[in-house]
């Protein structure tokens, strides 16, 4: 039972920096900064970050050890979240981001939102 939970949880992660690749790339789509480094082929980590502007970051690490959220504002820590509520803050900037690029209402909700 037990290798079964650690292989499903490795997947998962995989799956996780996945998807992380792909948002920061339509972030910097959408004129924002953003990155997402990994650590070797096999995808069991990930550092993504994204400048929201005016000294704004959000920094989402995922690894085998956990998963955080922190957003960061003039260099001072205003949120940090992990788990199941990191991934949640995920997901909304996510739906934000799924908003039709033709407008600039996504830009704005982001701008707001975070």
């Amino acid at each position: 039972m037990f290798l079964r939970l650690a292989h499903q949880h490795r997947q998962f992660v995989q799956d996780l920096v996945m998807n992380l690749q792909a948002l920061a790339i339509v972030l910097e789509r959408r004129g924002y900064p953003a990155s997402c480094y990994t650590c070797g082929d096999q995808m069991n980590s990930a550092s993504f970050m994204v400048s929201l502007g005016d000294n704004h970051l959000i920094r989402f690490l995922v690894s085998d050890y956990g998963i955080t959220w922190t957003e960061m504002r003039d260099d001072r820590e205003l949120m940090k979240l992990e788990g199941a509520e990191a991934i949640n803050q995920l997901q909304e900037l996510a739906n934000i981001v799924k908003q039709p690029a033709t407008t600039s209402t996504a830009n704005k909700a982001l701008a707001k939102k975070f």
